[in-house]
């Protein structure tokens, strides 16, 4: 008879957050694979838990060779419970190719449901939740950036994103230069934790504040596109649209035909516009 894959959710902050069954598990499990043992160390004592089970080490460095390890014991009949270091194994954290696997041996899958960082962002981020995406860490190079936004620029569900203090001021320029500055966003920063703060604005005005200096853990939440005809776009807005389509590997022709669907407009409306930006220019 196999056993059972437990994906446990952790607090991302308070540890009084943590789900009364997540102890229960702790305590039983015959092994519990952590992202971070020492973190693991701390949520145990915390909640007053001593783990029963072989405690081992489970993170992106070691998971693909770990997994095939973890995937026997559970067809010995283990119970294993996979932990990361806050929130949800799996989500931009380890534990796909494990639940994967598991599947695959018709290893049963479970899960301790808890706190998310995406979903505690959305609610608080006063932008619409009944449509999202979540997109995770963007690519660190500025080109590779650009262009996986450029992708959802005209995506319409609200885009949830995972950045690190150090990349958000960048980040949030190079989104205000794709979807534009007055693209309403939050910026949801140390989230259940003592200095939980959220900000809210044009995806500009953010990228301004950032470029001071943010710490902590972040999440970003972004409005999705305005559907077509929904807003009024100006010239410039409309040239803007345009170069952006141009800079993913658009021809201008096909660039102006999307831009003007996605605006409500007349075709001859943003070809008259991006000829002006041109004639201003020369």
């Amino acid at each position: 008879m196999t056993g059972t894959l437990v994906l446990a959710g952790t607090p991302i902050g308070d540890i009084a957050d943590a789900p009364p069954r997540l102890a229960e598990e702790l305590a039983g499990a015959d092994v519990i694979a952590a992202e971070d043992t020492r973190r693991l160390r701390r949520l145990t004592q915390a909640l007053g838990v001593t783990p029963k089970g072989r405690v081992v080490s489970y993170f992106e460095g070691n998971e693909s060779a770990r997994t095939p390890e973890l995937v026997e014991e559970l067809a010995g009949g283990a119970r294993v419970l996979l932990v990361t270091d806050a929130g949800m194994p799996s989500v931009s954290d380890p534990g796909y190719r494990l639940v994967a696997a598991a599947v695959e041996r018709d290893v049963r899958v479970t899960a301790v449901p808890g706190p998310s960082a995406v979903l505690t962002a959305l609610a608080l981020s006063g932008l619409p939740v009944d449509r999202f995406c979540f997109e995770g860490f963007l690519p660190r190079k500025a080109g590779e950036r650009l262009g996986r936004l450029r992708e959802v620029a005209g995506e319409r569900r609200t885009l949830v994103y995972f950045e690190a203090p150090h990349r958000l001021d960048d980040t949030l320029a190079a989104m205000a230069e794709v979807f534009g500055p007055q693209r309403r966003a939050a910026v949801c920063r140390e989230l259940t934790k003592t200095y939980e703060e959220v900000r809210r604005g044009g995806l500009g005005e953010l990228a301004a504040w950032a470029a001071e200096g943010v710490r902590g853990e972040i999440t970003v939440v972004v409005e999705g596109a305005p559907e077509a005809g929904a807003e009024d776009v100006g010239p410039e807005e409309l040239v803007r649209r345009v170069r952006v389509r141009e800079e993913a590997g658009e021809r201008r022709k096909e660039a102006i035909a999307a831009v003007a669907v996605e605006a409500g407009v007349p075709k001859r409306v943003v070809f008259d516009a991006v000829v002006a930006a041109k004639n201003a220019v020369e």
